[in-house]
């Protein structure tokens, strides 16, 4: 029972280390804490949803949704975030417009598709492996598959691109990566945008997982996936992967050997502890200031 529990807790742990990874995305380029990005993995999901119910396709409905989520990124950051950013104004005023964006991506949901919670089709029905007493199912398999996968392609598009060269120069130092000529706010603007893709991907893979989609699955996953960022260290891709599957593992722990009630505040609870023991989380590390 011990190994399958890991086996279910790894799966659903790649799903939160997708969406932490786009508030270490965010956070690394911005230093800021991006809370309307569980909504925005909810209207991933729920466009997957739509999608593939016209007859677009699992594959190529994902696909579009996986743009429109990334460009409903964008204009999150040029409508709202931008406008702060040139006014010079406190952090803690981004922070507030992440949270209200948050809530009206999520009543606009309610207001088009309604607040029901409504199937998701499953999207890798394979049958499932059977090693002695643990059994593996195909969608456990290729979540992680596809989160590895999508973790590889951003971890290559960071470090060994000239745009990640650009985005990792934009997190050491705007304003001198402007003056080399570096375009700062397309940077932005494509972190929100790769964050958004990243949020669908996990958005289809949790729905499809549990065959269920609603407008406020963010919430918690997104407060989940936050923990998960903080504790493997905010900003580090490596560290989003390792909070994820410790999240995950918790949590799938916590619901089978002391119930289904303690499985939402495992992760608070692990994070508050790692955060006393290591306040930068895991991975992270200290921030250096040159005077």
């Amino acid at each position: 029972m011990l190994i399958q529990q890991i086996v279910n807790g790894l799966a659903l742990g790649m799903g939160y280390a997708l969406i932490a990874v786009g508030y270490s995305l965010v956070f690394g380029i911005l230093r800021l804490v991006n809370f309307s990005h569980g909504a925005i993995y909810a209207f991933g999901a729920e466009i997957s949803m739509v999608l593939i119910g016209l007859n677009f396709g699992a594959v190529p409905g994902i696909i579009i949704s996986m743009i429109a989520t990334g460009i409903l990124g964008v204009l999150i950051n040029k409508a709202a975030l931008e406008p702060l950013r040139k006014k010079k104004s406190m952090p803690i005023a981004s922070l507030i417009t992440t949270i209200g964006i948050s809530n009206i991506v999520t009543n606009l949901l309610i207001v088009f598709l309604g607040s029901e919670k409504r199937n998701f089709p499953q999207l890798f029905n394979y049958g499932s492996v059977q090693l002695g007493a643990i059994s593996i199912s195909s969608t456990q398999i290729m979540m992680c598959v596809v989160s590895l996968s999508l973790m590889s392609v951003l971890v290559f598009i960071v470090y060994k691109t000239k745009i990640g060269l650009a985005m990792r120069a934009s997190e050491q130092n705007s304003k001198a990566a402007n003056l080399m000529g570096v375009n700062v706010n397309f940077v932005i603007s494509f972190t929100f945008f790769l964050a958004g893709v990243s949020a669908t991907i996990s958005g289809a893979l949790v729905g499809g997982y549990y065959q269920i989609v609603y407008p406020n699955m963010g919430f918690m996953a997104g407060l989940k996936a936050f923990a998960a960022a903080v504790l493997g260290g905010i900003g580090s891709l490596p560290g989003a992967l390792l909070g994820g599957l410790i999240v995950g593992i918790s949590e799938s722990m916590a619901a089978t050997f002391l119930g289904s009630t303690y499985r939402d505040s495992i992760a608070f609870i692990i994070l508050i502890i790692v955060l006393i023991v290591r306040p930068n989380g895991l991975l992270g590390r200290k921030g250096i200031t040159k005077v």
